[in-house]
């Protein structure tokens, strides 16, 4: 386990965790990382280490550092009155095309009724399970997201608020509201604002993102997708769907290991996002991007998903452009086996992969999926006891554990894991 005081320049740690492809960089993203980094190596890096946490407000529910603490309280998202996203430009690029026809049919509408029942029956014996284990479970309020809304800019229905790791990062004792980048997600903060105003008033910080316009110019409209090929070649080149005319970034494309934070650019979150949330975190986080051979990144939880203390599942799929300086810095990197999951079920808005895609109650439990008994041998191999839930319909709806959940309080400190 990796416990370190301070991180300093030139360590393996610091250039794996400040590596920046130079081909995904040009103009003035490239100018304003590069003057961030040189802001940051002025410092004494080591100040943000030595001096004590900023303190939590004793009656605060709100307080998570990283993905295995001791979870205390979460939130599981809702499954009911979900809608299939209109299919725009965005959906396009995030969705696969034998799922394009269920869109461009089912855009605005319900997803069907008879699956929509059995995930909603799943994630409540999912919370069942979770209170049995002893965690606090809340939960977002119902709202009709069939209601076409307009702005200046779009128009639009909405989606569903399935998803909370999808728009809320919490990052100590601060909530934090992701500004999203698809136009059906532009109300979704509707559905939390109950919950997140009672963690306010319990000592929380609560930030809100800049929220996009998402106007046109947010997403290149002539985004040349047609089949898995261009995909693979977009996806080398760097080119996604959103350009940089404004921040945008989903909570979900963000892993937290205590100080240090991992990020990929991704169809949902440009590097104006992550510039924000680098800015808006330091000193006391350091965020650092890195990257995978995936023809289709949104969402970092089922590429990469850190599970301990020096501790990561990779998938073999994607791997990760930097993954051979986490190992020479000490970290244990796992692969996950193959996903089990049918090929006939359907996966609107994910992949397999959600099989890697868990939720840790603590360093020596971890909630996983009922069917994947590959993944649960593994687990137990390592020491980790399976908590087993079925969600494969819930699976549908384009997440797993992680993304089902936002842990609102671990039981733990801000620690160092990364040299």
């Amino acid at each position: 386990m990796l416990r370190v005081r301070c991180l300093r320049g030139g360590s393996r740690g610091a250039e794996a965790a400040h590596y920046i492809g130079s081909r995904a960089f040009t103009g003035w993203v490239q100018r304003t990382f590069q003057s961030t980094q040189a802001a940051a190596a002025s410092q004494n890096t080591c100040a943000a280490d030595d001096k004590a946490a900023s303190p939590v407000p004793k009656d605060c529910l709100v307080c998570s550092y990283n993905e295995w603490d001791p979870l205390e309280e979460v939130i599981v998202g809702r499954a009911e009155n979900s809608c299939v996203p209109p299919f725009s430009v965005e959906v396009k690029a995030n969705t696969y095309e034998k799922y394009w026809g269920f869109y461009q049919k089912f855009g605005g509408q319900g997803f069907p009724k008879d699956h929509l029942k059995k995930a909603v029956a799943e994630i409540e014996e999912m919370c069942n399970i979770l209170k049995g284990e002893g965690v606090i479970v809340k939960r977002p309020d119902p709202i009709d997201w069939s209601v076409k809304y307009k702005t200046p800019d779009f128009e639009s229905t909405g989606m569903y608020a399935a998803m909370p790791r999808d728009i809320l990062l919490v990052v100590g004792n601060e909530i934090i509201e992701a500004p999203m980048a698809w136009r059906a997600r532009f109300f979704e903060y509707r559905a939390y604002r109950r919950l997140i105003k009672e963690y306010f008033n319990s000592g929380a910080k609560w930030t809100t993102a800049p929220k996009p316009t998402m106007a046109d110019e947010l997403y290149d409209q002539n985004y040349p997708i047609h089949s898995v090929e261009d995909r693979h070649k977009l996806a080398a080149q760097g080119k996604f769907v959103t350009t940089e005319f404004e921040p945008c970034f989903d909570a979900a494309d963000f892993i937290r290991a205590g100080r240090d934070i991992f990020v990929q650019r991704s169809q949902v979150t440009n590097y104006m996002g992550i510039e924000w949330m680098r800015r808006h975190l330091a000193p006391d986080y350091r965020v650092h991007i890195i990257s995978f051979k995936d023809p289709n990144p949104m969402h970092i939880d089922a590429t990469f998903n850190i599970i301990g203390p020096g501790l990561v599942l990779s998938n073999p799929d994607r791997p990760c452009h930097q993954i051979e300086l986490f190992k020479k810095a000490g970290w244990t990197v796992i692969q996950p086996p193959v996903p089990l999951i049918p090929d006939d079920h359907p996966l609107w808005m994910s992949s397999k992969w959600l099989s890697m895609n868990v939720l840790m109650l603590d360093e020596k439990r971890v909630m996983v999926d009922a069917n994947e008994t590959s993944i649960q041998k593994m687990f137990e191999k390592l020491g980790i006891a399976t908590v087993k839930v079925n969600i494969r319909h819930a699976n549908s709806l384009g997440g797993g554990f992680h993304c089902w959940t936002c842990d609102i309080r671990r039981r733990g400190t801000l620690q160092s894991y990364f040299d």
